[in-house]
């Protein structure tokens, strides 16, 4: 799959999304998604597990454009973990090529449709400089796009998260009074960015693998047995419209 150009993605109208069974009122602000199992699909169809990674971006842009015509705001996706690091290394190098090709590949077409192209994730350690420059370059590109922050998790950890940002908070100076909830929100990575409402895991695995670990706190999950390769713009709806069958009480009543 590759988008057709200069084509504008109109958000569905109340009565479109009814038939689907959403409610146009209360789509969520930001849904955020561990793509996983591109290595399990692969293997069960006997290719490699690159194979794989190729079919999971044609899921991904499936994913962004179900995003953009719900209306949905943000959508964040783990893109590579620094945990990732301890693959083989042939598959790392694949990912992190396959990553920098795909940023060069789309951030054009993000930019035709008003989408603010984001990363968050240690960008000081062990990260290639040519793609850090791809990633400085579709930022620039797209900043001042508002339909949708589209959010790369990029040699991200959640822990890894929460230790740079204590880190920072001593390296200017911040005493361990002055520390809240809100200050230390202020030294994450995103820290612009909303809690999720809802966090989509594929492949049938249940755990959070170190993924927005601060943030999702109240978000909703929801695990699906698919694996990502087959995920489509048809899953997202599912899954927003199981979203707004819960209720979310924050710890009260």
């Amino acid at each position: 799959m590759r988008y057709r150009r200069s084509v504008t993605i109109e958000p569905f109208r109340p009565s479109a999304l009814k038939k689907l069974g959403i409610d146009s009122k209360t789509i969520p602000q930001h849904v955020a998604v561990i793509m996983d199992g591109n290595g399990r699909w692969a293997e069960q169809r006997n290719l490699p597990r690159t194979e794989g990674h190729l079919k999971g971006e044609e899921a991904l842009f499936e994913c962004v454009e179900g995003a953009l015509e719900l209306g949905i705001s943000w959508l964040t996706v783990f893109g590579f973990s620094t945990e990732n690091w301890n693959r083989p290394k042939n598959e790392v190098q694949f990912l992190i090529n396959f990553n920098r090709e795909t940023i060069r590949k789309r951030r054009d077409e993000l930019h035709e449709r008003n989408v603010k192209i984001e990363f968050i994730g240690r960008e000081d350690w062990r990260m290639p400089k040519g793609l850090l420059r791809d990633m400085n370059d579709a930022r620039n590109l797209t900043k001042q796009n508002s339909a949708m922050t589209f959010t790369i998790a990029f040699n991200y950890g959640g822990r890894a998260e929460l230790v740079d940002a204590f880190r920072a908070m001593e390296k200017d100076g911040i005493s361990s009074k002055q520390i809240t909830e809100k200050k230390i929100t202020q030294y994450l990575y995103g820290k612009d960015m909303p809690e999720p409402d809802l966090i989509i895991r594929t492949s049938g695995e249940q755990r959070i693998s170190n993924f927005l670990l601060w943030q999702s706190a109240y978000s909703e999950f929801l695990f699906l047995d698919t694996f990502w390769p087959d995920f489509t713009r048809e899953s997202l709806y599912q899954a927003i419209a199981e979203y707004q069958i819960r209720s979310r009480r924050f710890g009260a009543l």
